[in-house]
């Protein structure tokens, strides 16, 4: 079908409505004499799943709101294909993720100046995360931006026992991960608002839709870049049942995460000169790294029954949940306002280490699904999950057809690296520890899993490889750097000009922390560099 031309001229694009793209369209479109135009594949965030805190669990694979990618069989898990969920509607995973807000450590950016990122330490991202928060005005935090950050406003009993068991295990108190350490046991922190959940599209991109100079269009696939003598000059896409094309006379932006972004490029022509040749798409640029470097997240989980019926198990069942729901909607208060974990801890799983390489979310639930999240069990339980900070196994995303609405082959090789493994095995016998304090001796009915006969690191690691899955952290595909890596440190794809990418692909290696605040941080900055602004704070 031929391309239309799609009404409007534009001075910037920007592909995916996601975490990041909400902010660089909120930031882009400030100044009034810019007009931005942001393309997402799904559709508006109306639906209550997307606004009740623990609707996650329902978002979890609804196609409505849900891509629902699956790897490749991976060889470190024993042969599995994994459930990889990532948002498909305005917002992105922040509407549908775990609503942690987690930063990473100083030295995850540190490092990444040091490998060649300059401007990317964590003096220099520090003012950008401050410029998005809501939460508290000191030298670490930021107060008065855009995204609204809160405290777990009540500690179920088992939360504060589990509290009191980290400090049996030598954790202090951290009363506030994201500030000057991460070390220690503490609740989280979640981009929660008044009982509601506040995504990137609530907090960036419902307050500035009136503005005359942005255009959100919704239901637009995204089929490939257009170029022009070494230039990115537009989009075409699909709406409707139409193939439309689009133009910009600055910067193409994209924003459609660690899947999306590298197979839009591979599909443009712009990604490995072999794979557009077996995709039978022109080659416009030789960027053999876009789709490679591909990091995640790998979690496992050490599971109790809970000796009485007072977890949110019980809580989610009926009549109980009929109560709870009547309790969200005149209050925004009670089970339904909760997100998924309510307490954590980082943990150096050795003496020797500098820093923390584990990192724990803790429960008063437990799930029947593998993975950390899924479906509640008939059972009253607690789980806490763990995984590696930093992990060494390195994956790819591939484009297998050259039309993008077909699904990318995504292999993340989960635990193929020994240290990988090991971390693997450690994190296990940590959450152990954690769940067998004297704190929580009350509680604790017996471990469900692994279970007590699993005892030998060679057991654990099995374990491990037939049941762990996913944080949905995916990160790392399109790899900022000055080593020849597909995107610069300006964020701009190498080989084409006017074409920049900006979301979580960049990441040269991947943060110890859920990846959503650090996604956001990379759209401040990039709309910074892109409008030519100094960092501020609010």
């Amino acid at each position: 079908m031929t391309a239309e031309r799609f009404e409007g001229d534009w001075d910037h694009i920007i592909v995916g409505a996601g975490s990041a793209g909400c902010v660089l369209a909120n930031r882009l479109s400030a100044d009034p004499r810019r007009r931005v135009l942001l393309m997402e594949a799904g559709g508006e965030a109306r639906h209550p799943y997307l606004h009740v805190p623990a609707g996650f669990l329902k978002t979890f694979r609804d196609p409505r709101f849900n891509w629902n990618f699956a790897t490749e069989p991976g060889p470190g898990v024993n042969g599995r294909t994994i459930h990889t969920p990532r948002g498909r509607v305005l917002g992105g995973s922040s509407a549908i993720n775990g609503h942690l807000w987690v930063r990473g450590s100083a030295r995850d950016f540190d490092d990444w100046a040091q490998a060649g990122c300059r401007g990317w330490s964590h003096a220099d991202v520090l003012p950008h995360f401050r410029s998005l928060e809501d939460y508290r005005d000191d030298a670490h935090r930021g107060a008065g931006g855009p995204q609204h950050i809160s405290d777990i406003p009540a500690l179920h009993p088992i939360v504060a026992d589990f509290l009191e068991g980290g400090a049996e295990c030598g954790l202090a108190r951290n009363p506030d991960y994201n500030g000057a350490a991460q070390e220690g046991v503490f609740t989280y922190q979640r981009s929660i608002r008044r009982g509601r959940r506040f995504s990137a599209a609530s907090a960036f991109l419902a307050p500035v839709r009136h503005r005359a100079n942005l255009r959100v269009v919704t239901g637009a696939q995204v089929l490939r870049i257009e170029t022009a003598a070494g230039r990115a000059i537009g989009i075409t896409f699909t709406r409707d049942g139409q193939t439309l094309t689009a133009h910009a006379a600055g910067d193409i932006v994209l924003a459609a995460g660690a899947i999306g972004s590298p197979q839009l490029l591979q599909v443009s022509g712009l990604g490995p000169a072999a794979l557009s040749h077996a995709l039978g798409v022109p080659v416009i640029a030789d960027n053999p790294g876009v789709g490679e470097n591909l990091q995640d997240h790998y979690a496992m989980r050490v599971v109790h029954r809970v000796t009485r019926p007072v977890t949110l198990n019980e809580q989610a069942r009926p009549p109980r949940l009929w109560w709870e729901m009547a309790r969200w909607l005149l209050t925004r208060r009670g089970m339904l306002a909760y997100s998924p974990a309510h307490a954590g801890a980082f943990v150096r799983s050795r003496d020797t280490l500098e820093e923390p390489d584990l990192q724990f979310v803790f429960t008063p639930a437990s799930y029947s699904e593998e993975g950390v999240t899924g479906q509640l069990q008939d059972v009253p339980g607690m789980t806490i999950g763990v995984w590696q900070c930093r992990p060494e196994s390195r994956g790819s995303v591939r484009a297998t057809g050259a039309d993008p609405r077909q699904a990318p082959a995504i292999q993340p090789n989960y635990l193929m690296a020994p240290e990988d493994r090991a971390a693997a095995v450690a994190g296990l016998r940590v959450a152990r520890r954690l769940m067998g304090t004297r704190a929580l001796a009350p509680w604790s009915a017996e471990e469900t899993a692994p279970g007590p006969a699993q005892v030998s690191d060679d057991a654990l690691l099995a374990y491990a490889q037939a049941k762990g899955s996913t944080v949905y952290h995916l990160c790392g595909t399109c790899r900022m750097g000055s080593d020849g890596a597909p995107v610069t440190p300006e964020l701009r794809v190498r080989g084409i000009d006017a074409l920049r990418v900006a979301d979580a692909s960049v990441m040269p290696r991947i943060v110890s922390a859920n990846t959503n605040a650090t996604t956001m941080m990379i759209a401040v900055k990039a709309a910074a560099m892109i409008l030519g602004q100094p960092a501020t704070t609010p």
